[in-house]
């Protein structure tokens, strides 16, 4: 008689658990910096294959929606079978399609490498976040979130430093191709590691696989129709006003999605995604502040990158300098965070988000009232602060969001979340470049000069600063919500309270 499938726990020493940890952070870091580093070589890739504005606009976007597609599934399958397994498949997948990417030899090539990176890297995440689940507990889990929020986070902030620095090394004809080929050998490294140190937490099952098929398509619909008008949209003139009606799809699939999955739990069946998740108010509350928070940060890197470009003429490399303060300090408060946040709860993401609020201002201060010979000094000040504050909100609310979610559905839970930041980052990066974008051609009969980029970075900041502020107007609700549940932090929902 076959054994079915059961978590046992993890009889590793603790320098074994960290070491199996910083496995999976650094992947994690080395998959969000794909999101960020390639931007900065479009204008290579653009003159390398004489590629289109619209080639150019999927080689991110593409990655972004394969990702996001991918996650749920994938946390589905890690936390039914071997997540150690799907972590070297996907990170074996993501090494192949980072070698195709650097010898692309033209757009079509380069593109289909980046839509299948983004399933590569929407295999491991979940599976990052479902193994540091298991490894730690209470405190220690805390701490681990920490140290994970403040890697992200310099990930994100390097990113366009690092793709600058590629190109600045190879060249501007193919220095492009070095953004992907460093990921070959730190990628070939991190699969042995993986092989060796990663615990095996899930015994072989003669269960078949349960993955909710028309769950599954109807998902699939339900993410590409939400994220395929933003994804699209640059904020020029050209753009096609017919892709908003693809949101009706998104509606119609959404509402098909839900009946399904509840009529799928009710005849006592696993659905791809558990309703009821959402029901625990930490959980929904964070992958909420989450989803608004990266609809923000992304932005605000992006579009101080632009304004330092092509608005003061600085050369990407050191365009994305200006960012360092932020990642460093981030990486410091994400840390402080991760150890603090059993102690002080969402109070403390609370005030990260004022922090940050204050140091988006200061961007913007930086940018209208300082010389431009000034100005990148100034914006990296404002970065430290802006840093101080992201990092106190990003480790502290993984924590808090996954604390009430058995460990049997961490990989799938927080495989819900990354999809809500990706989605997130998508809406909110079309949002504020068509903001930044629509003032320049509005405003310039050409070449447009320093006054109008200073009113472009204006108006695009000021949605940064309002996703920000949703997120604070979330993160106060979940606040009252805890208070009146009146529930110490950490301790998992009674039947009365989820009545």
């Amino acid at each position: 008689m076959s054994q079915p499938p059961v978590t046992r726990s993890i009889p590793l020493s603790e320098e074994h658990r960290w070491r199996a940890y910083w496995v999976c952070v650094a992947v994690a870091a080395l998959t969000i910096l794909d999101l960020s580093k390639v931007n900065v070589g479009l204008p290579a890739i653009e003159d390398a294959f004489d590629a289109t504005s619209t080639e150019l606009q999927l080689i991110v976007a593409g990655y972004v929606l394969t990702f996001g597609l991918t996650l749920v599934p994938a946390g589905r399958i890690g936390d039914q079978r071997s997540r150690k397994t799907l972590f070297v498949v996907g990170l074996s997948l993501f090494t192949l399609t980072s070698l195709v990417a650097a010898l692309a030899p033209n757009a079509t090539v380069l593109l289909v490498a980046r839509l299948l990176q983004g399933v590569a890297a929407g295999i491991q995440m979940p599976q990052v976040l479902g193994i540091i689940q298991e490894l730690f507990h209470g405190k220690e889990r805390g701490k681990a979130f920490g140290l994970f929020g403040a890697t992200i986070g310099l990930a994100t902030a390097f990113g366009p430093t690092l793709g600058g620095l590629m190109i600045a090394i190879g060249g501007p004809t193919d220095g492009w191709r070095g953004i992907f080929w460093i990921n070959v050998p730190l990628a070939l490294i991190a699969i042995a590691l993986a092989i060796w140190l990663l615990p095996v937490t899930r015994r072989p099952s003669d269960k078949p696989l349960s993955l909710d098929p028309v769950g599954l398509l109807l998902f699939g619909v339900t993410v590409v129709a939400l994220m395929w008008p933003f994804l699209l949209t640059t904020g020029s003139p050209d753009d096609d006003p017919a892709r908003w009606w693809v949101l009706v799809v998104f509606v119609l699939a959404l509402t098909a999605f839900v009946a399904w999955e509840r009529r799928y739990a009710a005849s006592g069946r696993h659905p791809l995604v558990p309703l009821g998740l959402f029901g625990v108010s930490s959980f929904r509350n964070g992958i909420s502040l989450a989803s608004v928070y990266f609809a923000a940060m992304p932005s605000m890197f992006l579009l101080t990158t632009l304004y330092l470009q092509h608005g003061l003429g600085l050369e990407a490399v050191f365009a994305g300098m200006v960012g360092i303060g932020f990642a460093l300090l981030s990486a410091l408060s994400s840390w402080i965070g991760g150890n603090l946040v059993n102690r002080l709860g969402r109070p403390l993401v609370v005030w990260g988000l004022v922090l940050l609020l204050v140091g988006i201002g200061l961007l913007v201060l930086a940018a209208l009232a300082t010389p431009p010979a000034m100005t990148p000094w100034a914006m990296a000040g404002a970065m430290v602060i802006g840093g101080a504050g992201g990092g106190l909100v990003v480790s502290p609310n993984q924590t808090l969001t996954l604390m009430d979610i058995p460990v049997k559905q961490g990989g799938l839970a927080g495989s819900v979340g990354q999809l809500g930041q990706r989605i997130g980052t998508a809406i909110g990066t079309a949002v504020t470049l068509s903001l930044f974008y629509s003032t320049i051609y509005r405003e310039s009969e050409g070449q447009p000069d320093l006054a109008v980029y200073h009113d472009a970075y204006g108006v695009g900041m000021l949605a940064v600063a309002v996703f920000v502020a949703i997120a604070f107007a979330i993160g106060v609700a979940d606040l009252g919500a805890r208070r009146r549940e009146r529930r110490p932090l950490g301790e998992p929902p009674t039947e009365a309270d989820e009545a």
